[in-house]
C-alpha cells in the first residue's frame, strides 16, 4: 500500500484529494492548520499542524517505517479576489514559509515524489482572444498579484531541489477551481461559491452586487476533474509546470447567468467597484492533455452539483 501525504487537507482541493487517493488504495495522512470546515477528512491520519515553523514539517513528513512514497503540498495563505488584493503580505510571508521548508525537508528525509499545487495566477493579464500562453511563457514574467508572484517563486525552489537531489516534482497550475465543500462566505470564497452564495440568499427577480463591469473572462475547473489531474500528473513523467483547466471560458455576467439558470431565478446585476483582477488569461492544456486528461464536468454540470450544496448551507445559517 503507497502512502501519501496530503498538506492542506483541510482546505478545499486538499480535501476532495484525500478522498481520491482514499479511492486508488492509498494510506494517507492529512495535515492543516485547522480541521475540514464542512465535513470529517476521510485521512487514515489527520494532524493539525501550523507548516509556517519548520519543526511542524518535520512532524508532517515523519512516518515509521520509511519515507512517504509521495507529498502532495497544496497548503497556502489564499482566496478570492477580494483576499488576495488585500492581504499581500500574509500571502507572501505564510506561503513562501510552507514551501520553503516543506521541499527542504522532503528531500532531507528523502521523499521521492513531490507535488506542488501552483496556480495560472503566475501568467500575466491577457486580452480576450489572444493566443494560448503556454507554461514556458509565463517567463518572462508580470503576475498582476502577489500571490501568482509566490507561486512563481515557489515553482523555481521545487525545480532547484529537484535538480540537485533524488527526487521527482511535479507541478500543476490550477485553474479557478469550485465544487461543493469549499469556502463559499466570509471573503476568502471564489467568484463560482461567492455567486451561489448571494444568488442562493435572494428571492426570484433580486439583485446582486457584482465587482466590476461583469466583463473579465474566466475558466472554471469543477474540482472532481482538478483532482483527477492533480493524480495523473503525479504518476507521469511529465516534468515542469503543467496547467490544469477547463477549455470553457464564460464573462463573470454569463457566470451570474448560469447560477441563475441553475437556481431557477430571475437575477438582476448592479455593477459596483471592486477587485477584479486580470481581464482575461488564455492558457494551453496541451501538456496535460498529452497524459490523457480531459475536463468532464463543464460550467452548467458543475453549478448543478455546487449550488444546492451552498443553498443548503445559506438556509441553515439562517436556523
Amino acid at each position: 500500500m503507497k502512502k501519501a501525504l496530503v498538506c492542506g487537507a483541510g482546505g478545499f482541493i486538499g480535501g476532495h484529494l484525500v478522498e481520491k487517493l482514499k479511492a486508488e488504495g492509498y494510506w494517507v495522512r492529512g495535515v492543516d492548520i485547522k480541521a475540514h470546515e464542512f465535513r470529517t477528512s476521510s485521512a487514515d491520519e489527520f494532524l493539525q499542524l501550523d507548516l509556517r515553523r519548520p519543526e511542524n514539517c518535520w512532524a508532517a513528513l515523519s512516518t515509521a517505517g520509511g519515507t512517504f512514497d509521495e507529498v502532495y503540498q497544496l497548503a497556502a495563505d489564499m482566496g478570492g479576489m477580494g483576499f488576495i488584493h488585500s492581504a499581500e503580505c500574509d500571502i507572501m510571508h505564510n506561503s513562501a514559509l510552507i514551501n520553503i521548508y516543506m521541499i527542504d525537508i522532503a528531500v532531507k528525509l528523502g521523499v521521492p515524489r513531490y507535488f506542488f499545487s501552483s496556480s495560472v495566477c503566475v501568467y500575466r493579464d491577457m486580452q480576450p482572444g489572444e493566443p494560448e500562453m503556454t507554461e514556458a511563457e509565463a517567463i518572462p514574467a508580470n503576475p498582476d498579484n502577489e500571490y501568482g508572484w509566490e507561486k512563481l517563486y515557489a515553482e523555481r525552489i521545487a525545480q532547484a531541489y529537484a535538480r540537485h537531489n533524488p527526487i521527482e516534482v511535479r507541478i500543476a497550475r490550477f485553474q479557478n477551481c469550485y465544487g461543493p465543500y469549499g469556502t463559499w462566505t466570509g471573503g476568502r470564497e471564489k467568484a463560482p461559491a461567492a455567486m451561489c452564495r448571494k444568488i442562493a440568499e435572494v428571492e426570484d427577480g433580486s439583485t446582486i452586487e457584482v465587482w466590476g463591469d461583469g466583463s473579465a473572462i474566466r475558466s472554471y475547473t469543477y474540482v472532481g476533474d482538478m483532482v483527477d489531474g492533480i493524480y495523473l500528473l503525479m504518476q507521469s513523467d511529465l516534468e515542469g509546470a503543467a496547467n490544469i483547466g477547463c477549455p470553457q471560458y464564460v464573462t463573470v455576467d454569463e457566470l451570474v447567468a448560469t447560477v441563475a439558470k441553475v437556481a431557477g431565478k430571475t437575477i438582476h446585476v448592479k455593477h459596483i467597484e471592486g477587485p477584479v483582477g486580470v481581464q482575461s488569461r488564455n492558457f494551453s492544456n496541451a501538456r496535460i492533455y498529452s497524459l490523457g486528461w480531459q475536463a468532464k464536468v463543464f460550467l452548467e454540470e458543475g453549478i448543478r452539483y455546487t449550488y444546492p450544496w451552498i443553498e443548503s448551507q445559506v438556509k441553515a445559517a439562517r436556523m
